[in-house]
């Protein structure tokens, strides 16, 4: 069969290559708790260790059960598009209009969605390396290049303006920003990020944020949304992670107003509308008890965090920038062993500990540095900080042969 040229372009999304890796070998002796060995420790993975809480979980059974499973409008119930709206203005401080909400089949669909009515074939995109990968690979299934800005440590892994600016070509649409980000956890200093957002304007361009984990910030400074920002800022947003439903596939887009009919088409063709269940679900997030059940999760994040980075520090895996935001220790794995894949293959297969290399997030920082989730309970980061910290070393810093 011949494929489409895109297809070539798309990377492939090295965390699952890694998780399937660990699943398989969880099964095997070594780590049967019967045969003697160690169950394995999944901390590669993004998702929170905890789902929707009992009212959306009895909201969904409600709506199934009145039938109430029928297509909304490509833009979403309109209800949860005020109850979107209500949350910026409680939250944030920022009023947004519901009708600039469009609720989508995920985030990943809002970045489709923001990408395909942005971009047109032979565009460039300005994204931070290190970033999600995904976020890049919208851009090419949009016909156009994701150029690539190393950041470092010294500037929390994100993007400033001066390097927008001096990176800007001819070819250049607008830039592609992630606060906090996936895999580091920081997030753009507010002062940044309003310098970024005024030099693409001034340029021509436009500011797409990824906010998806804008509700796990953990520090007062860096909790605010880009919305606040002008009218013309996009921001993608996400039920996942803040709101547990990562299985549910629900997610926002906030756009200009003058934007939203062209983005209602799209949606319309690519997928009619997002999950109804789902979102008469969704609308239960809001209320008050809900909320404080999240806010509840997030503060275990925070603990967790609180816990993690130190500990990894205490061992010599050193986290230079401390996240404040998600659920990700960005380790700078270059004093453990040369390339970060061999590394996570040693360690998942000699300590039954699962990370993420970093050749999923960008060329940059690929082969020195890891990813580490904490959005798994404290005993499995206790029994994982145990495990790295009595790694052989020597056998770490091999290159990976299968046996």
């Amino acid at each position: 069969m011949r494929l489409a040229s895109r297809v070539d372009r798309i990377e492939p999304f090295y965390v699952m290559e890694v998780a399937k890796r660990a699943a398989a070998l969880s099964h095997t002796a070594v780590c049967d708790p019967s045969a003697g060995g160690r169950r394995m420790l999944f901390l590669n993975i993004g998702e929170p260790d905890r789902t929707a809480c009992t009212r959306v979980q009895a909201a969904a059974a409600a709506a199934i059960a009145r039938g109430d499973t029928t297509y909304t409008a490509a833009t979403g119930l309109p209800a949860l598009r005020r109850a979107i709206s209500t949350w910026y203005a409680q939250r944030f401080q920022v009023d947004v209009d519901p009708a600039r909400i469009i609720i989508t089949a995920g985030a990943s669909a809002a970045l489709q969605l923001a990408m395909l009515a942005l971009v047109e074939p032979g565009d460039e995109v300005i994204c931070p390396d290190p970033s999600y990968p995904c976020n890049r690979h919208f851009v090419t299934a949009a016909g156009g290049q994701a150029r690539l800005v190393p950041t470092a440590a010294e500037q929390r892994y994100a993007l400033n303006a001066e390097q927008l600016r001096s990176h800007w070509n001819p070819a250049t649409r607008g830039v592609l920003l992630a606060s906090p980000s996936n895999p580091t956890g920081t997030s753009i200093d507010p002062v940044e990020l309003r310098a970024l957002v005024q030099t693409a304007r001034e340029l021509g361009g436009w500011t797409v944020v990824d906010e998806i984990y804008l509700g796990l910030s953990y520090e007062a400074r860096y909790g605010q949304t880009a919305l606040a920002l002008g009218d013309d800022v996009l921001s993608v947003n996400s039920f996942s992670k803040y709101f547990g439903l990562t299985g549910w596939r629900l997610g926002w887009l906030v756009a200009p107003l003058d934007a939203v009919p062209a983005i209602e088409r799209l949606a319309q063709n690519l997928y009619i509308c997002a999950s109804t269940v789902a979102q008469q679900a969704a609308l239960a997030c809001f209320e008050a008890e809900s909320i404080r059940e999240y806010e509840e999760r997030r503060g275990e994040f925070k603990r967790r965090r609180d816990y993690i980075v130190p500990a990894l520090r205490h061992i010599d895996w050193p986290v230079p920038v401390e996240p404040d935001g998600a659920f990700y220790a960005w380790i700078d794995s270059s004093g453990i062993a040369p390339d970060s894949w061999d590394l996570c293959l040693q360690l998942m297969h000699h300590a039954q500990v699962t990370l993420t290399p970093g050749r999923d997030f960008g060329p940059a920082l690929a082969d020195g540095h890891v990813r580490l989730s904490f959005a798994s309970s404290m005993d499995t980061l206790h029994q994982a900080i145990a495990r790295m910290a009595a790694a052989d070393r020597t056998q770490l810093a091999r290159p990976w042969t299968q046996a």
